[in-house]
């Protein structure tokens, strides 16, 4: 069983500046409003294979999730995965210029890998639910982003 949804977002900024808004990870918390924590696990800079657990809370509730980049073409795109519960998450953020500032594309799908009857049942009874929180987080993210790469346009110009 597959999910997933895709959104875009306008950014009033230049790519580079939105890609390292986007790839600073050890400032997630403070870009990012749903975001609470990061423990990078991987020294050095973003690049395929950098590792992190962040902290987010979603429904409430605080989860922890280790996450990866699995694919970079800086400053076009990345990819990054996580995986829990028997889910393989993908989250894909596309760059593209659009005047003078970016057009940021999130792509984000979750897989569930053996999907038994109680996954099945539990995705029936709260799949509608559990999209509707992943798109307003997503959305969310989406705004952060977008206020931090304006800001720091704004400060580079000052």
């Amino acid at each position: 069983m597959t999910y997933g949804l895709e959104l875009d977002r306008y950014i009033d900024a230049p790519a580079d500046v939105v890609w390292n808004v986007l790839t600073d990870i050890g400032r997630s918390p403070s870009t990012l409003s749903g975001v609470t924590g990061v423990e990078v696990l991987t020294p050095g800079a973003y690049r395929d294979g950098f590792r992190w657990r962040e902290t987010r809370r979603m429904l409430g509730k605080e989860a922890t999730e280790e996450m990866w980049v699995a694919d970079v073409d800086a400053p076009h795109s990345t990819t990054v995965k996580a995986a829990s519960g028997g889910t393989d998450y993908t989250t894909r953020f596309t760059l593209t210029p659009a005047g003078e500032g970016t057009k940021l594309r999130l792509s984000f799908e979750a897989e569930a890998q053996d999907p038994g009857w109680q996954h099945r049942l539990a995705m029936a009874l709260f799949g509608k639910l559990g999209m509707h929180a992943a798109r307003k987080a997503i959305n969310q993210d989406l705004y952060d982003i977008a206020a931090a790469a304006e800001a720091r346009r704004e400060a580079s110009h000052e």
